[in-house]
């Protein structure tokens, strides 16, 4: 059902997918590059690579979130390989999967294509056709650990956030002395880098906050009209973020500008918890660490969301583990790996 007898809306889920090892893909960002072997970074390399992550993610969303009508996957003209599969063997309960092309949602502003950064195509996923009203926004390493209901992430229509208030940075003593210091040895301040906290920090002072609401890496419930008649009424917004093709300091996270809107109008649920389990950013940690995390998710009932994050610096050994694990938790005979 799409529908809930507490909530009586109709709840989509969006996600933002690249395989960057495409060589198509690859070859459409060289131009921009003057001649740099950006793919012999790791870093900058780990935002594009994947190893079929979407799957995981969409699988969760049918298992765990009957409730969602339609699943849409953005993507610059590249098909994930397990909806053929999926496109054969659906059934008519199951949520309709349909890929977007940078294309349609970037239909107004077709000269800034192509785009190699996820803040621009987030900034504008409103904009897909038949889009919901309310839906939920995942990035692809983003799953579901168990059954989820409507009421998880939209309570009377208002969007469920997840976060605690912290400082801003140049509200922080030793940030602020830190950045001093760089600037007396000529090097580059921390407020100069992007970050995926300085992009959330960006949203908050825009909206004239003196702190921010500080959001992980979980699924984000948007409202699709708060976003619309924002960017209507400052397009300037919406500019600032889609106009660059890599990630600049100026961007802000869309999720947190959309957090920060509902939170000033008055028209948010805030949840002081994560549940989460994070899976990521260093992959040195031993594979009992990795056993651990799994156990935690098995047997904490509050952890409802999994991210696994740069599984491409993962070693296989424990890949292997986290694959076999999710495909016993998932009910998949068959992940296509």
């Amino acid at each position: 059902m799409s529908k809930n007898l507490h909530n009586d809306i109709i709840i989509d889920a969006v996600i933002t997918w690249v395989d960057g090892s495409d060589l198509k893909h690859q070859e459409k960002m060289k131009p921009y590059f003057s001649g740099s072997n950006v793919w012999s970074n790791k870093q900058f390399k780990t935002r594009f690579d994947q190893v079929n992550e979407i799957e995981i993610a969409v699988k969760s969303i049918i298992k765990f979130a009957p409730y969602i009508k339609n699943i849409f996957i953005i993507t610059d003209n590249q098909t994930p390989s397990f909806l053929e599969i999926y496109n054969k063997e659906k059934l008519d309960s199951q949520p309709k999967i349909t890929i977007i092309d940078h294309k349609v949602i970037f239909s107004e502003f077709d000269s800034l294509l192509p785009v190699f950064n996820c803040r621009p195509i987030e900034t504008l996923a409103y904009k897909i056709p038949t889009l919901s009203e309310h839906f939920i926004y995942f990035n692809d390493d983003f799953s579901l650990l168990k059954k989820t209901t409507p009421s998880d992430f939209f309570i009377g229509g208002f969007p469920v956030l997840r976060g605690e208030w912290k400082s801003l940075d140049e509200n922080i003593f030793f940030k602020k002395v830190i950045n001093g210091v760089l600037r007396l040895l000529g090097k580059e301040t921390r407020d100069k880098k992007y970050g995926y906290k300085r992009g959330q920090q960006n949203a908050a002072r825009v909206l004239g906050f003196d702190k921010y609401f500080k959001l992980d890496h979980t699924p984000a419930p948007i409202r699709k009209s708060s976003l619309k008649k924002y960017f209507e009424a400052h397009p300037e917004m919406q500019d600032r973020n889609i106009r660059h093709r890599f990630r600049n300091p100026e961007q802000y996270v869309l999720q947190a500008m959309a957090n920060h809107l509902e939170i000033k109008n008055g028209t948010a649920v805030l949840k002081e918890d994560y549940q989460l389990i994070y899976i990521g950013g260093s992959h040195k940690k031993s594979l009992n660490w990795y056993n651990r995390m799994i156990l935690k998710a098995e047997n904490d009932d509050d952890k409802l969301f999994l991210c696994m994050q740069s599984l491409d610096l993962c070693p296989k050994n424990k890949l292997d583990l986290l694959f076999d694990w999710l495909q016993k938790r998932l009910n998949i005979d068959n992940l296509s790996f």
